[in-house]
């Protein structure tokens, strides 16, 4: 390629190059960012002591839910927040919409708040496992808040401590009010009482110590003589102290927590997050000073809503959680499938009522259990009768499987029995008794061979018959009936051919399309009975040549000439009444009555006239020989302005396939077409034609060779005077001529541009405005042309084979001369050499 030809291609790719630098920054946009290999941030719980204060804001904090062992939650929090960021930021990266991102955020932020890291495939696997786990839910729901109101009365056993404020009221006879604050050494500091020791003490003790102390200087503090003290004392807390406790063993965060001094070791145990996947939710300890003094069982608050160890803690209280022993998990038809956590002496029937018992649809009758022994699996039946004393193992897996999709005591009864359907087996252990709970059998009940389906044991199916007639008169025994029984009654109706009669023709039977022309047949039915329930007769039925067919039921088998029906022939008025002699005269089942229709009997025909009349218009055909110029002259005959050359009849006729089953009411719909005059369209079965007529020989001579009968639907149209010709067709400038008298063919040819090279000259043609054609003769090596008249349409048509020039024909001659110069002399040499 030369230089002019780069500089070329250069030019056309150069647009495209300089779009393509211009979209790359806009790609960098859209392109999904790849993910970082660097590693995600994470946070650690953070134990040990946690931060001391106020003791009433610390006790409000606790009761959010919000202290925990070195703001564990709260860096939670930042980190959920970084989180959801981050989780935001992913999901407007891929596109996802509102919904789920906001599912993302919420997946993202309750898990993150559960761990307080960002979850590793074995973080996810504890996760899973501790959702299983019961119990685990009510301690990762952050809506429950176990910490008691502080703004409650006094406890009469609440133990009073160093940091715990008193309020000391005297009333009655002597009133004062003292509010102190115990110290650090467990005193209580009164004017004229002096120091008092408190601490250990629960606050009905405090209260009588102070009633022996105030009662050496107040009056009426003790009662005399057998009557009540006159002065009252009362001892009340106003702010508590804070305790510290700890919370250790296998729980989702050991440390050390700071609660209200009224706050019990399950309020310490839940904002420890409680236990953990392997941590015992049955026997957590409270060790006071070195000594258990309480132990808790999770499932007694879970299931009954109390705990009876769970006691107010103290200072340096230690709640532990060990290890659990045994643990079992149930799924499928049960209400609350998971993981449970079972003591020694509880059995398989504590487990399912831990989980809520079995729902409506489980099969009870027996458990299967799946095993983990020291070498492999093992699957154990347990039956309903064991659940009381089964002892379960440590990672036994229990499945309670859905009820059988079956009836163990079901039968059932079909047929001539006035209530079918299924019955239990016990109610109805025999036919008699099944038929008794039926309700009876019906007036059609054919009772002579009951049929009974029995599937037996090889799930095969057995027909027992039996006449039931017999075991009424205790002919024979009553049959017993077993499991999936099926009961038979066969009606007298099924086994009878349904006898009807039919009727066609001219009656009034609006149910055609329903019945078909046919009846139930009832028996002492009559012909008039017949023609009432058809609906009476049509007015063009021809009432006196009414026929009954009937079956022939007693001809000559075999006989070539032999009768196979019978006709009856009947004169009806129009009342459907009958003289005496024909009246009542019964039908037999399968008869069929025809009504025909009257020979006189002829719907009114119309025709229309289109076009240059005096009066256009739809017009009836008086007589049935009624032609063309009877229906202009009622028209008031053509105007002035009528072109009579140019008159057409355009005629519609129904066509029947003759080798298809005729569609009745399709052919209705076209008849109704036809005598509307209206446009057909793509109505089926109709034919349509355009006839040329010479109105103006028909209205010279009436009732000529040339004036046709006019049929139903015919259209007749006049136009007005045309003063045009239409040339189209292989013409150089196909167009519309004014008619000039005198004009001859080639004229109009000429003035719509002449012929083409490719016009086909002899075969052109006029179509007259009548619709007839007349085409282009030959007379020697001339042409013909036919006469134009006004509204004429001219057409040349297009040569299909090409036309050879000078130069093909020359070139065309001289290898056909060649062609045959060469086989004459073949010929000449061969008679030669002979």
């Amino acid at each position: 390629m030369n230089r002019f030809g780069l500089i070329s291609s250069f030019k056309s790719i150069f647009p495209y190059f300089f779009s393509l630098i211009f979209c790359i920054p806009a790609l960098s946009q859209v392109l999904p960012t790849a993910p970082s290999s660097t590693a995600p941030l994470t946070t650690s719980p953070i134990q040990g002591n946690t931060t001391t204060g106020n003791p009433r804001s610390n006790a409000a904090g606790s009761a959010q839910g919000n202290q925990q062992s070195g703001s564990v939650q709260q860096q939670a929090g930042n980190q959920n927040a970084a989180n959801q960021q981050n989780a935001e930021s992913q999901t407007n990266d891929k596109g996802k919409n509102a919904a789920d991102q906001a599912s993302d955020l919420q997946k993202q932020s309750k898990i993150n708040s559960e761990t307080s890291t960002v979850l590793t495939p074995e973080e996810q696997e504890k996760l899973a496992l501790r959702q299983k786990i019961f119990g685990y839910s009510i301690f990762a729901n952050k809506k429950l808040d176990p910490i008691p109101n502080l703004e409650i009365a006094t406890p009469t056993n609440y133990i009073v401590g160093p940091g715990d404020e008193l309020k000391i009221y005297l009333y009655n006879y002597a009133e004062s009010t003292h509010n102190v604050t115990v110290t650090k050494d467990g005193f209580i500091s009164l004017p004229r009482v002096g120091n008092v020791y408190v601490s250990g003490r629960s606050i009905e003790e405090v209260r009588k110590i102070l009633i022996d102390k105030f009662a050496k200087f107040t009056p009426g503090l003790m009662g005399t003589g057998g009557e009540t003290a006159r002065t009252k004392l009362t001892v009340s807390l106003g702010e508590v102290r804070s305790v510290k406790v700890f919370v250790t063993g296998e729980v989702i965060n050991p440390g050390t927590y700071e609660l209200p001094s009224l706050a019990s070791a399950f309020n310490a145990l839940y904002q420890a997050g409680g236990p953990n996947e392997i941590g015992s939710f049955r026997d957590v300890r409270v060790v006071r000073n070195g000594k258990v003094v309480s132990r808790m069982d999770i499932y007694d608050y879970l299931v009954n809503g109390k705990i009876d160890g769970d006691i107010r803690v103290q200072d340096n209280d230690n709640i532990i959680v060990g290890y659990y022993l045994k643990r079992a998990e149930i799924t499928g038809m049960i209400k609350r499938p998971g993981i449970y956590e079972v003591k020694p002496e509880e059995k398989l029937a504590d487990v399912i009522r831990y989980s809520g018992g079995f729902n409506d649809k489980a099969y009870r009758a027996r458990l299967k259990i799946q095993r983990i022994t020291s070498k492999e699996r093992k699957m154990l039946d347990v039956s309903e009768e064991n659940y009381n004393t089964f002892d379960l193992v440590s990672g036994d897996s229990i499945h309670v499987e859905t009820v059988l999709d079956r009836f163990e005591n079901i039968i059932t009864i079909q047929g001539a029995v006035m209530r079918p359907g299924d019955y239990s087996l016990d109610n109805s252990p025999s036919l008699k008794k099944l038929i008794d709970n039926a309700q009876g059998l019906r007036e059609d009940a054919f009772v002579g061979r009951i049929s009974v389906l029995r599937t037996r044991e090889d799930l095969t199916i057995q027909n027992i018959s039996l006449n039931y007639s017999d075991i009424i008169n205790n002919v024979i025994p009553d049959l017993v009936l077993t499991r999936l029984d099926q009961v038979i009654v066969p009606s007298k109706f099924d086994m009878a051919e349904s006898a009807y009669v039919s009727v066609e023709g001219e009656v009034n039977n609006t149910k055609i399309s329903v019945n078909d022309g046919k009846f139930p047949y009832t028996i002492d039915m009559t012909l008039e009975d017949l023609l009432v329930q058809a609906g009476g007769l049509k007015e063009s039925a021809y009432n006196s040549e009414i026929e009954v067919i009937r079956r022939k039921r007693n001809s000559v088998a075999g006989a070539a000439n032999a009768q196979i029906s019978e006709v009856f022939k009947f004169n009806v008025n129009r009342d459907l009444s009958m003289n005496s002699k024909e009246s009542n005269f019964v039908l037999l089942p399968f008869d069929q009555v025809t009504v025909r229709k009257s020979p006189n009997y002829v719907e009114q025909q119309t025709v229309f006239l289109e076009g240059e009349v005096l009066v256009p218009g739809p017009y009836t055909i008086i007589n049935k020989n009624d032609k063309i110029s009877d229906i202009i002259r009622r028209a008031g005959g053509p105007t002035e302005l009528s072109y009579p050359e140019g008159a057409t009849l355009l005629r519609r006729t129904v066509v029947r396939d003759l080798e298809k089953p005729t569609d009745f009411d399709q052919i209705e719909q076209s008849e109704t077409s036809i005598k509307k005059g209206a446009i057909i369209g793509d109505v089926p079965n109709v034919k349509e034609e355009s006839i040329g007529i010479k109105l103006k020989n028909i209205l010279k001579n009436p009732g000529s060779f040339e004036d046709l009968i006019v049929q139903e639907g015919d259209i007749i149209r006049i136009p007005k005077r045309l003063e045009t010709v239409q040339v189209t067709g292989s013409v150089l400038y196909p167009t519309t001529v004014k008619y000039g008298k005198g004009m001859s063919f080639t004229d109009y040819i000429s003035q719509s541009g002449g012929f083409t090279v490719q016009s086909l000259k002899k075969s052109s043609y006029v179509k007259y405005p009548n619709g007839n054609v007349d085409r282009t003769r030959r007379f020697l090596f001339f042409n013909v042309y036919p006469k134009v008249e006004p509204g004429s349409e001219i057409y040349v048509p297009l040569r299909t084979a090409p036309i050879l020039n000078t130069q093909q024909t020359i070139s065309t001659a001289t290898g056909l001369l060649t062609s045959v110069m060469s086989l004459i002399f073949a010929v000449l040499a061969f008679r030669t050499i002979r």
